[in-house]
């Protein structure tokens, strides 16, 4: 494994603060908010002074139905050159469902969606995988995501799904702690108990970040500071196995540059206090050995050993240097058609409740999907807002309530920028906003995007029509 150390993640407006901080050992950057051929200045300048930098991916969507789309691995392949990392990683989640797969309109959530943790799932999961391994010049590792809400007829446990996801694909883990409470406090999941689960030797490094809770659910939002339950949770994974890096998150409401350096510093304390504490019973991850599962309830190897992968398993992104990794020579193994699609339905009847209002499909908790949906409908409304900040700016105070009451009924279908473009256009042709300069100002806006005219009453209708088909 590559040693990393302690990082912090890398946003555009902390950039200058995360240069000048001390201790800080790499970084970690959004794939999709840059470009391989034209890299921020702060990231070269981090890079020039010998900084790791990784690129982490949100939009592969790894964990649903259809299989990866080439063209964002290959876009995810290219940062990974241009940042000379030594490895990328992603979530295990779905971001998007529906389409030809299922026969339905296809949706994107915005935002990292739990899979269902069944055979099913982890048939096409494991799949997913090996398709990116094979397009990937580095090593990948996956993260484990935070979640509201709790799919029926789970056949397994959090730390018993990620085991099999090692043993099977030889896939690295990104271990969010945060997110393991988060779990927690929503799902009633102990993060002991997963973590006693997990093939922590194959953990490439660790997330840690803040959140805050809300009558009795915990929102994973990167806006707040890290609380003693994370870093408890931080700690005692610590005393399990030395992770190879740690990394503080925060995506919004920055705080000052010295509250930054100050929780890394705690973390940094944290993981130092748990690895003096467990002493001799604690044990390093052996650089390149990924564990199986059942490798892990037999007697640890003598060190410098390598551990066997599980038949049909490698490493991501092939050997690393100086591992012996040993698998038996059979075919990848594919998920059968039918699992695809059975995963499928699942998966866009329950987007279709979160963002498109139509019915809760069986056995979900009506109360936390709600929630979700309304959680999902203010990320989006937050991010349109960033990307387009000309949209607030021409509708004051009512650009959050219109977006909202639109949201509510018309799900994403294009992205971020397209969903800017979408709500303009849904408010022009209602007529509003009602002050004729504003409306204006809005016209004008949309025109210089979309190239187009507003839309006349053929064009409503037909859009109309689609939109009432989603709702079914």
């Amino acid at each position: 494994m590559t040693e990393l150390g302690t990082g912090i993640g890398w946003r555009p407006e902390i950039a200058e603060a995360v240069e000048a901080l001390p201790g800080v050992d790499w970084v970690e950057v959004v794939a999709e908010n840059i470009c391989a051929g034209h890299l921020p200045d702060s990231l070269t300048r981090l890079r020039a002074r010998g900084v790791t930098v990784v690129p982490h991916g949100v939009s592969l969507g790894l964990g649903g139905a259809d299989r990866p789309d080439p063209a964002r691995l290959a876009a995810l392949a290219e940062k990974a050159v241009a940042l000379g990392a030594p490895l990328v990683s992603e979530h295990i989640a779905f971001v998007r469902a529906g389409g030809p797969l299922t026969a339905t309109p296809q949706l994107e959530a915005g935002h990292l969606l739990p899979v269902p943790r069944t055979r099913d799932a982890l048939d096409v999961l494991c799949e997913n995988v090996r398709i990116a391994q094979d397009a990937l010049p580095v090593p990948l590792a996956l993260e484990n995501v935070a979640a509201l809400i709790s799919w029926p007829g789970e056949e397994m446990t959090e730390g018993r799904f990620l085991a099999e996801l090692v043993e099977r694909t030889g896939v690295r883990l990104l271990v969010d702690v945060a997110n393991l409470h988060t779990n927690h406090v929503n799902r009633g999941e102990d993060p002991a108990k997963a973590l006693s689960e997990l093939p922590v030797e194959a953990i490439a490094y660790v997330h840690v970040a803040g959140g805050v809770e809300r009558d009795g659910v915990w929102h994973d939002t990167h806006a707040h500071p890290v609380p003693g339950a994370v870093l408890d949770v931080l700690a005692d994974l610590a005393s399990r196995v030395a992770p190879p890096g740690v990394l503080l998150e925060r995506d919004d409401d920055f705080p000052p540059a010295e509250e930054l350096a100050e929780e890394l510093s705690v973390i940094r304390g944290t993981v130092t206090g748990a690895r003096r504490g467990a002493g001799s019973n604690a044990r390093a991850p052996r650089v390149g050995a990924v564990p199986t599962r059942s490798a892990l309830a037999e007697r640890m190897p003598a060190a410098g050993q390598p551990l066997l992968i599980g038949a049909g398993a490698r490493v991501s992104g092939g050997p690393m240097p100086g591992a012996a990794v040993v698998a038996a020579p059979t075919a990848p193994e594919t998920a059968p058609e039918d699992a695809r699609q059975r995963l499928g339905l699942a998966q866009a009847s329950l987007l279709s409740a979160l963002a498109a209002g139509t019915p809760v499909p069986e056995g979900f908790d009506s109360r936390r999907i709600g929630v979700q949906s309304r959680a999902l409908a203010a990320k989006r409304a937050g991010v349109v807002a960033k990307v387009a900040p000309e949209l607030p700016e021409i509708l004051g105070k009512g650009f959050r309530p219109e977006f909202l009451s639109y949201a509510r009924s018309r799900p994403m279908t294009g992205g971020y920028r397209r969903d800017a473009l979408d709500f303009a256009e849904h408010l022009l042709v209602a007529g509003r906003p009602e002050d004729p300069a504003a409306r204006r100002l809005l016209t004008e806006w949309w025109q210089d995007r979309s190239g187009n005219r507003p839309p006349g009453r053929t064009a409503r209708l037909v859009r109309a029509a689609r939109h009432a088909l989603v709702r079914r």
